[in-house]
């Protein structure tokens, strides 16, 4: 495995209050493979990645985390993630092994572009002078300079048209084959995940609620949330004044997780058994497996 998480606990401690975003997650990310974390916003994807590359301030973190190699990182913003003041060249050779000469890292610097699909013009450019899939590429490029053994794709395709949400989905998928590095894929949408990963995680209020290889939880859901996470996702054959499905309510905040299954309040099939502060497990996983 080039990832191992287990047990992962964060703790952040406000106003003499502590809050618990993250508890109790363990997923792993086999060598080369391609993983997802899905959820809606709230549900603690960002923050367990960010551990995994110890970014987080003024957490208290428990729980162990096994990382075998260099990890990198492509966030769901490129134009918070770049320095507006800074040419994008420049930018992509900060993550270079320092002791390299000049000309080797232009050289690198420009065979990376290239690698991602940008004109070697492009280095002398500002941030501001690209198009969110070109930014989004040079984060990329940023990325792959530091020969990383783990991509984590942080929603990466934020506000990016459909067709360049492929584009950049298709990109960093086929550089991880060439390279033969792993990745780690947060979203929210299953469809992207049927596409693009092997196993899938599903994270809700803090908790990995159902995992396994992504063929069979899309083919038979066994968790509520799971299965209106899938309902969710928009069909080309549905008809077209089909209403748009969701899961009704909002995910509590981290302060505020309610007792028993964290999902009961928003579940059509909850009972008393899912509400008791004694609950351990959802009694619609059977066969439950732990990826």
């Amino acid at each position: 495995m080039i990832l191992e998480v287990e047990n992962l606990r964060i703790e952040f401690a406000f106003d003499g209050k502590v809050s618990v975003p993250v508890r109790g997650v363990s997923f792993s990310v086999p060598k080369a493979g391609r993983t997802a974390l899905v959820g809606e916003s709230g549900c603690g994807k960002t923050l367990t990645a960010l551990a995994v590359g110890s970014l987080l301030d003024r957490a208290k973190i428990s729980g162990d985390i096994k990382l075998n190699g260099r990890v990198a990182y492509v966030f769901q913003n490129p134009m918070q993630s770049l320095d507006p003041v800074m040419r994008v060249g420049k930018q992509i050779e900060e993550g270079m092994e320092k002791g390299l000469s000049r000309d080797a890292r232009r050289a690198q610097m420009e065979q990376l572009l290239e690698s991602v699909g940008l004109p070697r013009e492009c280095a002398r450019k500002y941030p501001c002078e690209l198009s969110g899939g070109q930014q989004q590429r040079v984060m990329i490029a940023s990325a792959l300079a530091q020969s990383p053994k783990l991509l984590i794709a942080d929603e990466p395709t934020t506000a990016l048209d459909v067709t360049t949400q492929k584009e950049v989905l298709d990109l960093i998928r086929r550089i991880a084959d060439e390279r033969e590095m792993a990745v780690l894929l947060i979203t929210h949408n299953l469809g992207l995940v049927s596409r693009y990963s092997d196993y899938v995680n599903v994270m809700y209020a803090g908790q990995i609620v159902e995992s396994g290889a992504v063929k069979s939880v899309l083919s038979n859901p066994r968790h509520p949330y799971t299965k209106g996470l899938l309902a969710a996702v928009p069909r080309i054959d549905a008809p077209r004044d089909a209403p748009l499905v969701d899961i009704p309510g909002t995910v509590p905040p981290p302060w505020a997780w309610p007792e028993g299954c964290a999902f009961h309040p928003r579940c059509p099939q909850a009972t008393k058994e899912c509400s008791s502060p004694l609950f351990k497990k959802c009694p619609c996983l059977t066969d439950y497996e732990q990826f």
